[in-house]
């Protein structure tokens, strides 16, 4: 009876021992629940000056895909940087310098390269509002990240929900489904899930009544693409039997869509490691312009011709 109390004791001991280690071991081992990380971050974007003249920043938020230490500098960091330099633009100028470097992308620790949501989901914003400021250049809309989470990425090039808050902490706040497209997996090189079809919705302010655009409908496209805008026009018909008739016709004139990549922008390399890029230029303008048209000519309701170009095909011009 001596001897079986200390080795039952002795039993109990390691049988605690072992449940801590292993319940350690498979916390270790739960990478998604260490890794998930989707969260909003704070990431302060410059907008201009108000009317008195004063910087104006705003906290915009940005949704963190990935896991590891924050590489965004906080806001308090940014304005000591920034005192640094004698304007805004000598400031800009030397973070793009300095992020523009092979070190700037070797920095980031191999845990930074984790997926946060796992392969088959990506961090996005659960809902966003927008922030209305009254700039020294006029009004300007701005869209505020307020959450994030992890969203299955889908393989089919759909709309998805995209709720925005206007007039936010106001009494004529609303709530409107705006839409967006879904981030496909497997998309050809070069294609995108981007908005094709789009609808209005109304949103009551205090002066007026403001239409808001939303997106109706996604397809697969390149960068740069054509999408169905419709005008309608008065058209008169004369018959043989001379009847004249005057009836609505409809035209797609279309809209030209999208963003256009610019290449590299390295103007001057080291010559010793040419990775290195000492002189980088501006951002060029480059845009998605009309490229092919037609024509359709008709008798208006006063019996003139009157003739529309629609296009037909879009392109990348600097």
């Amino acid at each position: 009876m001596d001897i079986q109390q200390p080795f039952l004791l002795f039993l109990c001991v390691l049988h605690l021992t072992l449940m801590g280690v292993l319940s350690k071991h498979v916390d270790h081992r739960n990478l998604f629940t260490q890794r998930v990380c989707c969260k909003r971050q704070s990431h302060f974007v410059y907008i201009g000056q108000d009317i008195l003249g004063s910087h104006i920043s705003v906290d915009v938020g940005m949704c963190r895909s990935h896991c590891g230490a924050p590489t965004t500098p906080s806001y308090e960091a940014g304005k000591q940087q920034y005192s640094k330099y004698s304007s805004m633009l000598d400031f800009l100028k030397s973070k793009k310098t300095r992020t523009r470097g092979p070190a700037a992308s070797q920095s980031a620790g191999p845990l930074n390269h984790l997926p946060s949501c796992g392969v088959t989901q990506v961090c996005e914003p659960t809902g966003m509002r927008v922030d209305r400021l009254l700039l020294f250049e006029g009004p300007r809309e701005v869209a505020v990240i307020e959450d994030c989470h992890c969203e299955i990425k889908l393989a089919q090039c759909i709309r998805v929900p995209g709720l925005r808050t206007y007039f936010s902490e106001t009494p004529y706040e609303t709530v409107i489904d705006v839409g967006g497209c879904s981030q496909s997996r497997g998309s050809p090189d070069g294609f995108s899930c981007v908005p094709t079809k789009f609808e209005s919705a109304l949103v009551e302010t205090p002066n007026e009544v403001d239409l808001i655009q939303t997106v109706a409908a996604c397809e697969l496209k390149e960068s740069c693409y054509r999408v169905r805008y419709v005008e309608y026009y008065y058209e008169t018909v004369h018959h043989a039997e001379g009847v004249k008739e005057e009836k609505l016709k409809e035209i797609d004139v279309g809209r030209c869509l999208g963003s256009c990549t610019t290449g590299n922008r390295c103007l001057l390399r080291s010559p010793s490691d040419p990775e290195i890029c000492h002189l980088w230029s501006e951002r060029q303008s480059s845009s998605c312009v009309p490229q092919g048209y037609e024509s359709h000519s008709f008798v208006n309701q006063y019996g003139q011709i009157r003739t529309i170009l629609s296009i037909t095909s879009c392109h990348c011009r600097n």
